[in-house]
């Protein structure tokens, strides 16, 4: 999900989506993973140059985004939505100048010790060998925009831009996530813990491992037997506490995290060995699942 918060991103996409012909075109390419712009005017029974200049608009509200794939004729420019869920905050109070935000991929982690059932995926294949951990260390998971363990962790750096005399006073993180079961099983629990700076956030017991239809941004050559998309979650530490989506998991608060310019902040997911559900992890990124996101992070500072 989307938060947009500025009256400018407001007035942006407010206009993107005033027009009946845009909207039509973000459903169609919501329902037609990697639709062209010919494709596009064909349905709408419009002229190319219409698609051009309403994508332009789409574009720069940051609605949709491209992917290029070889065609008969050269590479073909195909569409893909960015996100379908929004929330427009009004209220924020938050300075543009007091807020960094960024995506951390799903293949970046920096720390790993999992068990089988693991693996990993690009957008277009699998990454080494399914279950076996030692693919995690390859090079190529770099590219990894999905992957999944049943026991451990992965970790990620978050980068720190904080200047001498700032503090931060909250952090949030937005990822979809979901359990890991053999296959797939919507009814399967699992107790998925977060930590920041090896300090125990809490944790989030997920419902399930999700299949049996695919999606949204899930490609096509994608086993129907196996996990498909997540729930979308966002985790945040404020001077109050921990919650995820506004439920509180623990009373760990941002000053217990050691913030500190130039310091490290490492953002650990883990399904721990005691844990009472222990029915693993899987993290969406972009090019799979609902949400077409990697992990976002959110630092929020005052002077």
């Amino acid at each position: 999900m989307r938060s947009i918060e500025s009256i400018q991103d407001i007035v942006t996409v407010s206009h993107a989506l005033e027009s009946e012909t845009r909207v039509k075109m973000l459903q169609l390419i919501i329902k037609n993973r990697d639709i062209n712009y010919k494709e596009l005017a064909a349905a709408l029974h419009i002229t190319n140059g219409a698609i051009t200049h309403n994508m332009k608009i789409l574009e720069d509200a940051g609605l949709v985004e491209y992917v290029y794939s070889p065609g008969l004729r050269g590479s073909q420019k195909n569409c893909m939505i960015k996100d379908y869920q929004f929330m427009i905050n009004l209220l924020s109070s938050s300075k543009t100048d007091r807020v960094f935000e960024t995506e951390i991929p799903i293949g970046h982690f920096t720390q790993y010790q999992i068990s089988p059932t693991c693996g990993l995926a690009s957008r277009t294949s699998l990454i080494g060998k399914i279950d076996d951990p030692r693919y995690f260390a390859a090079p190529e998971a770099m590219e990894a925009t999905i992957l999944w363990f049943t026991k451990g962790f992965v970790e990620y750096r978050i980068p720190n831009y904080l200047e001498q005399g700032q503090t931060i006073t909250e952090l949030q993180f937005s990822f979809e996530i979901s359990s890991e079961a053999p296959g797939y099983c919507n009814n399967w629990p699992s107790d998925i813990y977060f930590s920041v700076n090896g300090v125990q956030l809490g944790f989030w017991t997920s419902p399930g491992d999700f299949g049996g239809e695919k999606g949204l941004f899930t490609p096509g050559w994608w086993d129907p037997n196996w996990n498909s998309y997540g729930l979308l979650k966002l985790l945040t530490v404020t001077r109050q506490g921990a919650f995820v989506d506004g439920g509180r998991i623990s009373g760990t608060r941002i000053s217990e995290l050691n913030l500190e310019p130039g310091s490290t902040i490492s953002f650990r997911i883990a399904v721990p060995e005691n844990a009472r559900h222990t029915g693993g992890c899987t993290l969406f990124g972009k090019g799979f699942g609902n949400y077409n996101q990697n992990i976002k992070v959110r630092s929020i500072f005052t002077d």
